[in-house]
């Protein structure tokens, strides 16, 4: 059986899934008329939203009789975790690069991974129908990045599609044809067939999957002899410990779903079912004799947050699971599947910290609990400092930040107020090309202030380049907040006469708590007001005071706006219906009093 096993690996939003789309579609998978949409392979809620792949995916396509198992990666370097381990299963991968941006750093980062692990690499320069792009420069620059990544001889000699995966073309040169037949032949004629070696079954688990009929479903590529059902097998662990199992049903990839099969042999991916208790990276093998293969290292998290328990006035109003036993259990399921979040009890059973590699890694599953019914309370994000060598040392990234000319000294001058180095500066087109060398830190609240001083123009991409020596004091938010004095129901009148105070985060009529965070201060420093207060009526009416109270419309911000935003001494209360700011002390004389401490300590 001929198989071809191939990973697309790209940055954010240079068109994986879509390319994907197409593939499925030109091998008929599908039938000619189903309406199948766009972005078949986000299939969960928050990918289809946010336009981004969280979760890898496979899906299996024939093309003149060879079987092609694709497999879709996430392009944001938060879950780089998924693409490190998924491939291990590709013996080739497809490098999708944008046509005007060229190679971005989270390009870099996985592409790095890919030839680490000699794949054959295909590039595709992708959005060739865009206005302003420019191929061959790209192409240029690709070249250049896998002669920087010390590339083999063999890996620089790579093919080179061109086309528009948005309007189902590619060629080897930029002449649009009728489809994507040249890339499905180039994958056939580039991409090896699997290496099988000699000897009993060797599967490492690289992946998996979650039935609520058949429980957990391990899934990898088999690298060595043969597995067929109810098989028994070695399962061999991290710790270097043998189990014994069963393998009770086997599936194949068949176009978006799986086949039942009875047997698989060395070369195919499948999913197995049956196998418990088992770990990402350990080995299903022979019974008599198993050999366990090497465990993929994955990157460590840079950032940590505290989920604890909701313990503001409101709690319980609004979601299911409230109590500090239903999150801990959340967390720990979230593990089996997250490679790189980690998850620390404290002494407070109350509190849990989560380790991440990004705000986007911790937010999406702060939201994907909210919306399973989860009431939490998130405190600030902060990055994980590290001693080496007996300094104190702290995660760095690589920022880069494409934005029209006119807008680049004050991208230059906020990321260097935040201890930002600039490395590289060039002219692409109408945009500048700008990459600065940053703490993790100085990201934080970074994206905000960004987008409003380019007026939503820049486009900014990062990726964790390694542990450097502390950089000192970071300027955090310049404007303090004005907060609830007592609860109630928020007025429109009080709003109206304490708009020239902040801009706020609420609408009349929203039920507010004490030491509840309502607005921005338009000044340094915190105001506590009261927001509760209506207008006191009488008989004498006045022409022109009368009027109603003209409102600005609130401030609406996202879950990772509100991570970014809050200091430390705030938090997020988070409920399946709201996300609310609040001070983690409620009680105005418990912050005086905190206050105080914290001066005679200095």
């Amino acid at each position: 059986m001929n198989i071809r096993n191939i990973a697309i690996i790209a940055h954010v939003d240079h068109g994986k899934t879509t390319l994907v789309d197409k593939i499925l579609h030109a091998t008929h998978v599908f039938r000619d008329n189903q309406n199948t949409g766009e972005l078949i392979m986000d299939s969960n809620d928050l990918e289809r939203e946010r336009g981004i792949t969280i979760f890898s995916k496979n899906a299996a396509v024939t093309h003149k009789g060879v079987k092609i198992n694709v497999i879709d990666t996430p392009g944001h370097a938060d879950f780089g975790g998924e693409v490190e381990r998924v491939l291990k299963m590709a013996d080739g991968v497809l490098l999708l690069v944008d046509a005007f941006e060229g190679p971005m750093p989270q390009t870099r980062f996985v592409l790095q991974k890919a030839l680490h692990l000699n794949l054959h690499p295909i590039v595709v320069i992708n959005k060739v129908d865009k206005p302003n792009c420019r191929p061959e420069e790209v192409h240029d620059a690709v070249f250049e990045l896998f002669y920087q990544l010390d590339a083999t001889e063999e890996q620089l000699n790579f093919p080179t599609l061109y086309g528009s995966s948005k309007l189902g073309w590619f060629n080897t040169s930029l002449t649009p044809t009728d489809d994507i037949t040249p890339l499905l032949d180039m994958i056939l004629d580039k991409v090896p067939e699997p290496k099988i070696s000699e000897g009993n079954l060797q599967l490492q688990i690289t992946s998996l999957d979650y039935s609520s009929f058949l429980g957990r479903i391990a899934i990898g590529k088999v690298t060595r002899g043969v597995i067929t059902e109810n098989q028994q097998v070695s399962l061999c662990k991290q710790d270097g410990t043998i189990e014994r199992s069963r393998v009770k049903e086997l599936y194949v990839f068949e176009g978006m779903g799986k086949k039942k099969v009875s047997k698989v042999e060395a070369g195919d991916l499948c999913a197995v079912v049956g196998i418990d208790g088992f770990q990402l990276g350990e080995t299903i093998a022979d019974i008599d004799n198993p050999e366990a293969l090497i465990i993929i290292p994955i990157d460590e998290p840079t950032m940590n947050m505290l989920f604890s328990i909701n313990n503001s006035p409101f709690y319980g109003k609004e979601g299911k699971f409230v109590t500090s036993r239903h999150i801990r259990d959340r967390l720990m399921k979230e593990l089996e599947k997250n490679l790189a979040l980690r998850v620390s009890e404290t002494d407070d059973a109350d509190k849990f910290m989560v380790f991440g590699r990004g705000i986007l890694h911790l937010s999406v599953l702060v939201e994907t609990m909210r919306r399973e019914g989860y009431e939490l309370t998130v405190g600030q994000p902060q990055v994980i400092v590290k001693e080496i060598a007996g300094k104190k040392c702290e995660p760095y990234e690589n920022l880069v930040v494409d934005v029209p000319a006119e807008f680049s000294s004050k991208v230059i001058d906020i990321v260097t107020q935040r201890k930002g180095e600039l490395h590289v500066m060039e002219t692409k087109g109408t945009m500048q090309h700008i990459e600065f060398e940053i703490p993790s830190r100085g990201m934080i609240g970074l994206r905000s202030q960004m987008m409003t001083m380019t007026t939503g123009e820049a486009v900014m991409a990062h990726r964790f380049v390694e542990y450097k020596p502390w950089k000192g004091q970071i300027p955090g938010r310049n404007n303090g907040v004005l907060i609830a004095k007592q609860g109630g129901s928020a007025t429109a009148y009080s709003i109206d006469k304490l708009q020239d105070r902040g801009s706020f985060f609420i609408d009349p009529g929203q039920e507010v708590y004490a030491g509840q965070i309502l607005a921005e201060n338009i000044k340094p420093g915190d105001l506590v007001v009261n927001i509760v207060e209506g207008k006191k009526l009488t008989n004498m009416r006045a022409s022109g005071t009368d009027d109603s109270a003209r409102l600005t419309p609130k401030i609406q911000m996202s879950l990772e706006e509100c991570m970014e935003y809050i200091q430390q001494d705030e938090c997020i209360e988070v409920t399946p219906k709201n996300i609310r700011l609040r001070k983690i002390m409620l009680d105005e004389d418990d912050r005086k009093k905190f206050q105080k401490v914290l001066k005679a300590e200095a």
